[in-house]
């Protein structure tokens, strides 16, 4: 078994966990679960781009997941804050 046949084997492991965790963004009991269903779907995605980057030998496919997971990190903990206070942000008075 060669080396391109494991990151393909791991890559569609992904995208069918990926696929199962899509379950819980739309039967999600709670709007926390489905934002942590999104935020994990945005990690495994990162790792996915980074399994096609080595598959087809193409080095940003390296960079553009680093920076998707620091969007996913910033985009997560906002919609976390503004679920749990009902704003972003509140004026000094």
């Amino acid at each position: 078994m060669e080396m391109l046949d494991v990151f393909l084997a791991v890559g569609i492991l992904i995208t069918v966990s990926i696929l199962m965790t899509m379950y819980r963004v739309f039967r999600g009991p709670t709007t926390l679960d489905r934002l942590m269903a999104t935020s994990v779907i945005g990690t495994k995605v990162v790792v996915l781009l980074v399994v096609i980057g080595y598959l087809f030998e193409r080095p940003i496919f390296v960079d553009i997941p680093l920076t998707y997971a620091m969007l996913n990190f910033v985009g997560t903990l906002i919609v976390a804050k503004y679920i749990e206070r009902g704003e972003l942000w509140k004026p000094y008075t």
